[in-house]
């Protein structure tokens, strides 16, 4: 994609706390069709409004990354809960050379700096690169979900995954852990991997390089796809860091939605999410298939 606007805004600033220019350019990961904030050319945009993600190394990479897109003198602006990175962004501004000033207001720290001439942005911009992670021979990056380790809850999935047959998705995919797992079946025809994150699913392409699967950068809530043979998932519970029961649901509904009459939904969810109740009345059958670790694992046929 080309930067067609001076100005650009990173994620969703709380619109009380700063006023984003009409025109200005999407650079977040989790905004379907944005433009990634690596392909902004050096030293061409004129100002920038970021919400900063919580992660210290997604956080320092991005502001690292914005720097460097801006021009010399241009205004930035950031924002963070306190307790969600947004107290440490002072000094990270001020180590990659920036003088800074800082407010608080509806329980977020307000940093506003311009680009110095001079940056020292090389250590963030290294540490927050995607990279093969040994541990997991995978391809990842800071910022996606349980970038550096197999989460508990994917491992009990794993670990009582059937053979599929057909058509299916994994919504939610990340790295394409359990869309590998999946993928081991010959009789799978096709496998939807999607995910909200950009860098998830530029990761999966690397980790999964077989012709049945095919790559979703989309919002799981605002899926076209129907008719699937199976659903696997492990749907997520927190939307900028902070937990938001609604989401987990909402890939409930669409699953279902998705699925064909008979069609197989497999996911593993934290044992106090209200999944359960939606399921039952959703689904025609709903099997607990594994319990282990604050985890469960369900089987819902349609």
């Amino acid at each position: 994609m080309t930067v067609t606007s001076s100005f650009a805004v990173y994620g969703t600033p709380l619109p009380d706390l700063a006023t984003v220019p009409a025109g200005a350019v999407q650079v977040s990961p989790l905004i379907p069709n944005s433009i990634a904030l690596e392909d902004v050319p050096p030293a061409s945009l004129a100002g920038m409004i970021m919400a900063a993600p919580p992660g210290t190394l997604e956080r320092r990479y991005v502001l690292a990354l914005s720097l460097r897109a801006l021009k010399s003198g241009a205004a930035f602006t950031v924002m963070a809960p306190k307790e969600k990175g947004g107290n440490r962004l002072a000094k990270e501004l001020e180590s990659f050379g920036c003088t800074v000033e800082t407010s608080s207001r509806r329980h977020q720290r307000i940093c506003q700096t311009v680009c110095p001439e001079t940056l020292e942005i090389d250590t963030a911009l290294t540490e927050g690169a995607p990279r093969f992670v040994d541990g997991l021979a995978l391809w990842s990056q800071p910022g996606i979900f349980s970038w550096d380790r197999i989460d508990p809850g994917t491992a009990l999935l794993l670990s009582v995954l059937p053979s599929f047959i057909g058509r299916g998705a994994d919504l939610g995919c990340g790295l394409g852990v359990i869309a590998g797992a999946a993928l081991k079946n010959p009789t799978v025809a096709q496998l939807a991997l999607v995910d909200i994150d950009r860098r998830a699913i530029a990761a999966a392409r690397k980790n999964i390089t077989d012709d049945r699967a095919t790559f979703h950068w989309a919002d799981v809530r605002r899926l076209t796809l129907t008719d699937l043979d199976f659903v696997v998932m492990n749907p997520p519970f927190h939307d900028g860091g902070v937990e938001d029961k609604a989401l987990g649901l909402a890939f409930v509904e669409q699953c279902h939605r998705v699925l064909r009459d008979g069609g197989a939904a497999w996911l593993v969810a934290n044992r106090h999410l209200p999944y359960e109740s939606l399921l039952a009345s959703s689904f025609a059958r709903v099997e607990l298939r594994a319990e282990r670790d604050g985890f469960k694992v369900y089987e819902a046929i349609k």
